[in-house]
C-alpha cells in the first residue's frame, strides 16, 4: 500500500498497490542504464503516397508536412533492463506532419504502434501518449538474404513485409530520412476518454518524443528492396482493429522507395516526453 511519501512518484492503475515500476522507474526508484540496451533489429520500408490521404488520418491540430512519405518499421527488441532482460516486438507507421498549437512543431507523426506485449503498451499509452495497440508479431524469417515478417490478431494475418538485402552500407552514411526521422522528433496524439461521458475526453493533446537524448547506435545496416501490405479486413476478423488496418491498407502506394535493415543497441526511457499546447 502506498503512503503520502509516494505522492509525485510514477503512478499507474492500479494505484492502490503503490508506485509503478516500468521503463522510467525501476525497483528502489532507480532509473535504468540505456547505454547498451536494448539490442534491436529493425526492418524498415518507405513509400510515397498522397498528401490528402494522410490528412484524413491526422488528429486535430495536425497537418501533413513535406513529402508524403510513409515509413513502416518492424523492430525486434531484446535485453531490456526494465523487463529484467526480456524483449518484445513492434510494428509502427509514421509520416511527416506538423502540429500547430502555441508554437509550430515538425516531426514524424506515429499513427499507430502495434506491440506484442501488454506491459509496454500500458506504460506507453498512459504515461507517454503513444498510440499503442496489441497484435501478434512472431520472429521474422530469414533465408537467402531475404527477411519476412507477418503480423496478426488471434490468427488473422493483417500485415506482411518482405525485404531483400541489396548491399551493406556504412551506418555513418545514413541520413535521418533513411531512418524515417524528421523535424524535432516523433509526434503523437494522447487521448483518454472521460468515463461515463462518452464522446468527451479527460485528456486530448499533442505530445512530442524529442529526437535528442538517445544512446542508440547503429552497428550494421543494409539497403533493402521489397514490399509490404496491410490486408483489408472485416469487423469479424479484426473487431477492434479493422478501422486502423483498413485506413492503412487504403493509402495509395504511388512509389516504393526501398528500405533498410539495421542492427543497433542503446536507447532512452522517454522521460523527456513533452506535452505540446
Amino acid at each position: 500500500m502506498h503512503s503520502a511519501d509516494d505522492q509525485g512518484t510514477m503512478l499507474r492503475m492500479p494505484v492502490h498497490f503503490g508506485p509503478a515500476t516500468g521503463p522510467r522507474r525501476g525497483p528502489d526508484d532507480r532509473r535504468f542504464d540505456w547505454a547498451g540496451v536494448p539490442t534491436r533489429l529493425s526492418l524498415l520500408t518507405q513509400f510515397r503516397t498522397d498528401t490528402a490521404a494522410l490528412a484524413k488520418i491526422l488528429p486535430p491540430g495536425f497537418s501533413p508536412d513535406g513529402e508524403p512519405i510513409v515509413t513502416v518499421e518492424v523492430q525486434y527488441l531484446s535485453g531490456l533492463g526494465w523487463l529484467a532482460g526480456r524483449g518484445y516486438n513492434t510494428l509502427g507507421v509514421r509520416f511527416p506532419a506538423v502540429h500547430r498549437g502555441a508554437r509550430e512543431t515538425q516531426g514524424m507523426f506515429l499513427s499507430v504502434l502495434w506491440e506484442n506485449l501488454a506491459d509496454p503498451i500500458i506504460t506507453g499509452r498512459e504515461e507517454l501518449g503513444f498510440s499503442k495497440v496489441y497484435c501478434e508479431i512472431p520472429p521474422h524469417r530469414a533465408i537467402d538474404g531475404r527477411r519476412m515478417v507477418e503480423a496478426s490478431w488471434l490468427g488473422h494475418q493483417f500485415f506482411r513485409l518482405e525485404l531483400a538485402e541489396a548491399g551493406e552500407v556504412d551506418p555513418a552514411t545514413l541520413s535521418r530520412a533513411d531512418l524515417g526521422a524528421w523535424g524535432a522528433g516523433t509526434l503523437h496524439y494522447k487521448y483518454i476518454p472521460a468515463t461515463g461521458e462518452w464522446g468527451k475526453a479527460d485528456a486530448a493533446y499533442a505530445v512530442l518524443s524529442p529526437s535528442t537524448g538517445s544512446t542508440m547506435k547503429i552497428t550494421q545496416a543494409w539497403r533493402a528492396g521489397g514490399e509490404h501490405a496491410f490486408v483489408e479486413s472485416r469487423w469479424e476478423q479484426l473487431p477492434t482493429l479493422y478501422r486502423i488496418v483498413n485506413a492503412l491498407a487504403g493509402l495509395p502506394v504511388r512509389e516504393r522507395l526501398g528500405g533498410l535493415i539495421s542492427r543497433s543497441h542503446g536507447g532512452k526511457d522517454f522521460a523527456d516526453q513533452t506535452r505540446l499546447d
